[in-house]
């Protein structure tokens, strides 16, 4: 990333933080993947009980990691004999690692999920929700990230699964209805009814898909 767009970046993000808090959410800003990292173990407790859906960004800011390592209850869904009571679990964990496809410049985040596992923690369940942003997510407002999530996040999230849907060989959403997709279940996350429960790290970098 060149100098003058990370401080287009930072600008931005200080007005989607603002639209976070007049959401009920709360934002940070992180300027390098080791800030990011240093702010999301400030947050969680040692001890916690943690879940997460797909959320390539908390890999890629070596959260997951971490967490793995660390002083707390990991929830794997990758690796037990019994996948869905991991995913049922998560509902009741202290904390919900997610990424985002996208999210506006004042605060509304998007998400599209095939299972539902993921939108639905989002929604409902786990105690607290841990957003890993990269500012390449962001999008001026709702129509667009939508379209960011369908026609750039779906496609490539289709691709790494290895799914015959339209989408995986043409690079761009086809509406489809096919057994594989993965466009399933739409999440708009607009306000959070509960204060303290939602929690947003923007990256100055580009993260995820």
């Amino acid at each position: 990333m060149n100098e003058m767009t990370a401080k287009r970046n930072r600008l931005l993000a200080q007005k989607v933080l603002k639209g976070l808090q007049s959401r009920n959410m709360s934002g940070y800003y992180a300027e390098t993947k080791e800030e990011a990292l240093k702010q999301a173990l400030d947050l969680i407790p040692t001890g916690s009980v943690i879940a997460m859906g797909g959320a390539t960004s908390a890999w890629e800011v070596g959260l997951v990691e971490a967490i793995k390592q660390g002083d707390y209850r990991f929830i794997d869904r990758d690796h037990t004999d019994d996948k869905r009571a991991a995913m049922l679990a998560a509902y009741d964990a202290d904390w919900f690692l997610s990424g985002a496809n996208a999210i506006t410049e004042d605060g509304v985040l998007v998400n599209i999920d095939g299972n539902a596992n993921r939108v639905s923690a989002i929604a409902q369940g786990p105690k607290h929700v841990l957003f890993v942003v990269g500012m390449n997510k962001v999008c001026p407002d709702a129509d667009t990230a939508m379209k960011r999530a369908r026609n750039v996040a779906a496609p490539v999230n289709a691709q790494r699964f290895g799914l015959n849907t339209p989408c995986a060989k043409t690079g761009s959403c086809m509406d489809c209805k096919s057994p594989d997709t993965i466009c399933c279940q739409f999440l708009t996350t607009r306000y959070s009814k509960h204060p303290g429960r939602i929690h947003v790290i923007l990256v100055n970098e580009e993260l995820g898909f």
